[in-house]
């Protein structure tokens, strides 16, 4: 495909099409390939751009992105009513435990970091790091475009200089259906764990499983919280009243980037919360968000990275306008206030290119 335009829409239904035929056609035996798909949509939207360029990533790369991802799952799983009487690592392969979750899970035992963050300051998490990106590499990225009896490299290529190429249609469309790859990504996780007949003594009937998975703990976000009080005091981030109770918000809704970054998060009233829900937030807050990231550096590195969470001011900014510009080729609204939206405008953009008035 050229790479001077953007895929076309034939081009873009076909890459779809392609993705079902690898989640109905793949051998999915242990849950690596979810996690690498999650993997290059996420560096697709961070590193990437709508440049029509292929976009070059290490294995190293990939291989943190699995250890962030596998690093909760590593722990037991303690589901709301469980049938067995202790909780324990749940099973992510079809035979014997799945290996990146067998390393982190010695790592956290043997360093007791309580985060991959805290793991990341750890003189044992080199290695940690070059055992995981091994097996991602003999893997996973080997394997993950085999599917209906063939190879179809249609979202990447390995390089002989050891770089993964990931192509410039694939590029665009990972950062254009990011969304719905997250979604299909961990909706098959979950139900390869849950299918998984050495999960069935764990699970018990739960429905916290997806939330375990994949989403930061309570302990985190509390943390969190604490933090952002000390940054922000007791106004909402949204209205600017005074509050009591306060709700951790993803200002980039968590549906539309389901992937936790220190500097994402803000405090509001929790009826500010409900009312925005999954939508983006206007302008106004949309300037005094990307004000905030840098009049607050050093106290968000610090409060993200006392919650166990990435912190990066410029993945932060990436996936916003990432996020924004999606919307304004959409003709989405964003949300003022309660009952209150305004279109996405194109003048949105200007925002990112530092010239908000």
């Amino acid at each position: 495909m050229s790479t001077q335009r953007p895929p076309s829409p034939e081009e873009q239904l076909s890459f779809l099409a392609k993705l079902q035929r690898l989640f109905a056609e793949g051998d999915f035996t242990a849950t690596y390939k979810f996690a690498l798909l999650i993997a290059l949509a996420d560096l697709a939207v961070e590193l990437g751009n709508d440049d029509g360029q292929e976009l070059l990533v290490t294995t190293r790369q990939i291989g943190e992105r699995f250890v962030q991802l596998y690093w909760q799952q590593a722990a037991p799983y303690a589901a709301t009513s469980v049938i067995s009487n202790k909780p324990a690592v749940l099973v992510q392969n079809n035979g014997a435990q799945a290996a990146v979750v067998n390393l982190v899970k010695a790592f956290r035992e043997q360093t007791c970091a309580a985060t991959a963050q805290q793991g990341m300051r750890n003189a044992a998490y080199p290695a940690l790091l070059a055992s995981v990106t091994r097996t991602v590499s003999e893997m996973p990225l080997k394997r993950l475009q085999k599917f209906g009896g063939g190879t179809d490299e249609f979202l990447y290529a390995r390089r002989s200089d050891g770089l993964v190429g990931i192509k410039p249609a694939s590029v665009y469309c990972l950062r254009r259906f990011q969304p719905l790859v997250q979604q299909l990504a961990r909706s098959h996780w979950v139900d390869h764990i849950k299918a998984n007949r050495m999960n069935l003594s764990v699970l018990g009937p739960g429905n916290d499983l997806e939330d375990f998975l994949f989403s930061s703990s309570r302990q985190s976000l509390l943390i969190l919280g604490q933090g952002l009080r000390k940054v922000d005091g007791s106004r909402c981030f949204y209205c600017g009243q005074t509050m009591t109770g306060a709700d951790v918000d993803h200002f980039i809704p968590f549906s539309l980037y389901p992937r936790d970054v220190g500097q994402n998060f803000v405090l509001s009233h929790p009826s500010c919360n409900r009312s925005k829900s999954s939508t983006l937030a206007a302008r106004g807050h949309l300037e005094r968000w990307l004000q905030r990231l840098d009049t607050h550096a050093d106290n968000l590195l610090e409060i993200g990275a006392a919650a166990g969470m990435p912190s990066d001011p410029q993945v932060s900014r990436q996936v916003a306008n990432w996020g924004y510009a999606n919307a304004i080729a959409s003709g989405a609204h964003a949300w003022r206030s309660a009952r209150d939206y305004e279109l996405i405008s194109p003048g949105y953009a200007d925002c990112f290119a530092g010239q908000c008035a």
